[in-house]
């Protein structure tokens, strides 16, 4: 329950922040030419408000809604997601949208994006400037990778190490390394101390890679013990920091990805038990490990133990393996205050320009089923708070959220500016019934959107997805 609040808090943290900024850029242009603004909201305010005010002698006013969905800024004049059509009807006020110049209403409906995108690459710089930037080099990582069945039909070995693609060498393992491998037409590894050049089609889909179970490719982890948890079968069978997995019901283990994958071939049983003797049996394996005192092959095998363990009902042992951190030396660049902001504006346009050709995914069937909601979203918070990783994610939510309101889609910012663009190009204005009827078909598409991805995170939570 506290990991939900924690995550719960930081979410509603960075979107009250990113809603009460997007909103404020429409509501800074509206002031700057003379539009009146009704209302300045955080947050839905459907049927009634958490808080509200308004200063005297004040047009507008503030409040808190109870819906966290977004938020508004209600701007005289202009149909929007309040569908205000009453106030259409009544002659144009000289402080109304409508009747402002296309190119002040065109600023008015850009200024949520312009201060949700410049924001993104503020934090983004901010975080270089505090905390610098901290990373593995994959050159670094001596172990190798661990790579699965599709990996290994085009030439990858487990062990080897990754060096880069006829592209760019790599930098860090992340979702970039998945997708310079899937765009690359030769990668570079080193095996056995000397290179060796892989070729690939060029055009791997990124989604299948990174979704597949296991992935493509994950940093090799060695089953070596760091720590047990206490009350586990790990310390019923006595298992120490040092001691290595080196076999499960037979089958060699030789890392800790092995002995993860070989562990969840078991949840295949355990779905199917249907009685506490099925349940049982499939809990119960037959574990080989190697003391940590074990130094020589003449003692190898005299200091090995094997024990019959129940794991417990979420196919846990119980122990602990060392992290990337705790194996490797990160490499970490500080930035000077001038320095950090050209480097977070490459940073953010790189985030964008990931998310944006990751978007054609969206449209597969795979696709569709990675959709997430609020649920998701929160996941993506730390369990404890952390605000290097709390702004990281802002930065990234505030980028993302200003994309997707440019799109051309009625009801979004995007499509006001779509019209706004006709209007000047043509210099004819839609009229008002047709700007009624697509914002109505965009909120539409809005809301059906919104139930699909937040269905998605209920079945991903119920194990259907």
């Amino acid at each position: 329950m506290d990991i939900f609040l924690i995550k719960a808090l930081q979410l509603v943290l960075a979107l009250s922040l990113l809603v009460l900024l997007h909103e404020g850029g429409h509501f800074f242009f509206s002031k700057l030419f003379g539009v009146r603004v009704e209302k300045f909201y955080v947050f839905f305010d459907w049927k009634f408000s958490l808080f509200k005010f308004k200063p005297k002698n004040s047009d507008t006013e503030y409040g808190i809604g109870w819906i966290p969905l977004g938020g508004y800024c209600k701007i005289a004049g202009m149909i929007d997601e309040s569908f205000d059509t009453e106030q259409m009807k009544k002659p144009a006020q000289p402080w109304e949208f409508r009747s402002k110049p296309a190119w002040q209403r065109l600023l008015i409906m850009i200024g949520g994006v312009l201060v949700n995108f410049l924001l993104a690459l503020f934090i983004y710089s901010m975080i270089l400037f505090y905390w610098g930037e901290s990373y593995i080099r994959v050159q670094d990582m001596t172990l190798g990778m661990k790579f699965n069945q599709e990996a290994k039909s085009y030439g990858f070995r487990d062990g080897d190490i990754l060096l880069g693609t006829d592209e760019k060498d790599f930098k860090e393992f992340s979702a970039n390394l998945y997708r310079d491998i899937s765009e690359a037409h030769r990668v570079d590894v080193l095996r056995d101390g000397r290179k060796v050049s892989i070729a690939l089609p060029g055009d791997l889909n990124l989604l299948n890679m990174i979704k597949s179970d296991p992935s493509f490719v994950r940093p090799l982890l060695p089953a070596l013990v760091d720590s047990v948890l206490p009350a586990t079968p790990a310390a019923k069978i006595k298992l120490v920091k040092g001691d290595r997995i080196v076999a499960l019901n037979g089958a060699p283990v030789d890392s800790y990805n092995e002995f993860v994958d070989l562990l969840k071939h078991r949840s295949d049983l355990l779905a199917v038990a249907t009685t506490h003797a099925d349940s049982l049996k499939a809990r119960t394996v037959t574990i080989v490990y190697e003391h940590a005192a074990a130094s020589s092959a003449d003692t190898l095998t005299a200091q090995r133990d094997t024990a019959d363990v129940v794991l417990t009902p979420d196919l846990k042992l119980g122990f602990v393996v060392k992290t990337l951190a705790g194996i490797y030396e990160p490499v970490t660049r500080e930035y000077g205050f001038f320095e950090s902001f050209p480097a977070g504006i490459k940073y953010g346009w790189s985030v964008l320009a990931s998310y944006v050709d990751d978007l054609k995914y969206v449209f597969s069937a795979e696709g569709a089923k990675s959709l997430g909601g609020f649920g998701a979203i929160g996941n993506l918070f730390p369990p404890m708070w952390d605000w290097h990783i709390f702004w990281q994610m802002t930065a990234f939510l505030s980028i993302i959220l200003a994309f997707m309101n440019i799109l051309p889609i009625p009801a979004l910012d995007g499509g006001h500016v779509l019209f706004l663009l006709y209007e000047i190009i043509t210099r004819r204005k839609p009229s008002e019934d047709f700007m009624i009827k697509a914002e109505y078909v965009g909120f539409g598409l809005l809301i059906l959107l919104l139930v699909v991805a937040n269905l998605n995170d209920i079945l991903r939570g119920l194990g259907l997805l």
